[in-house]
């Protein structure tokens, strides 16, 4: 399996991986890591690429049932709903051993640490949750199961998503997040020249903005496109029916 390794100062207890399309065993349009059951590829061969997914962590994940929501899974929730698939579109925990892991192929993956290690988070932010405010939810949750309540303290980093110039939106979208009350970035939202109504939005700016304005500052990543990097991702916009690579986090146990 191919993966790529987040570039941020998380402390050393932190281990965080994401996967690429390549090192599976499913066929177009799924090849060849797939690694979602809900999109149409064969069951058996999701259940082989997460075997091998899998092989490069320390723990079986905590699989979600994603629904573009707000909702946070987290250690005390788990304890309290073991029956059936967890619906949530971001996790945390301070539990060292317990992978978190989100699936996407568009939307962005946001991992999170805090300084000292002790706490981890990973959210799903396509345009509607991060509108409806799933980054803050999840920074909430963090703060709850930490010692420390300082947003300051945590890093966030923005991995694999639709890049600025292949992401267009109606004016709905704009609208969204204008009436969702927070300032826009200035090139959040640049207009198309010759398709009225049509604009590009930069997803790494929404989330930037959205998570400066709850106190976190040490944010990196935000490099990268779905849609254009063929060979390494899986891209819903790109090509409609697809499969999903995932974006993991751990804090290592000690040994």
């Amino acid at each position: 399996m191919s993966f790529i390794a987040p570039q941020w100062p998380a402390p050393i207890s932190v281990h965080a991986l994401v996967s690429t399309r390549a090192g599976g065993v499913s066929q177009a349009p799924f090849d060849s890591l797939n690694l979602a059951d809900h999109v149409g590829d064969q069951p058996a061969d999701v259940l082989r690429n997460r075997a091998i997914f899998v092989k490069g962590l320390p723990a079986e994940p905590i699989w979600l049932k994603q629904t573009h929501s707000t909702r946070v899974s987290t250690p005390h929730s788990r304890q309290s709903s073991l029956e059936g698939p967890i619906e949530a579109d971001a996790s945390v925990t301070n539990i060292p051993g317990e992978v978190l892991v989100i699936m996407t192929a568009d939307c962005l993956p946001v991992l999170f640490a805090n300084s000292t290690g002790t706490v981890i988070g990973v959210a799903h932010a396509g345009w509607r949750g991060l509108c409806a405010g799933v980054l803050e939810n999840t920074v909430a949750e963090l703060l709850n199961i930490s010692n420390d309540q300082n947003p300051a303290d945590l890093l966030a980093w923005l991995g694999p998503a639709i890049g600025p110039e292949s992401f267009e939106v109606g004016e709905d979208v704009v609208k969204s997040f204008k009436d969702a009350g927070l300032a826009l970035p200035m090139n959040a939202f640049k207009a198309i020249h010759n398709k009225p109504g049509k604009f590009l939005a930069d997803i790494y700016q929404l989330a930037r903005a959205r998570l400066e304005a709850c106190g976190v500052t040490m944010i990196y990543g935000g490099q990268f496109c779905t849609v254009r990097d063929q060979e390494q991702f899986f891209s819903y916009r790109r090509d409609g029916q697809t499969g999903r690579f995932a974006s993991a986090i751990w804090i290592a146990k000690k040994v």
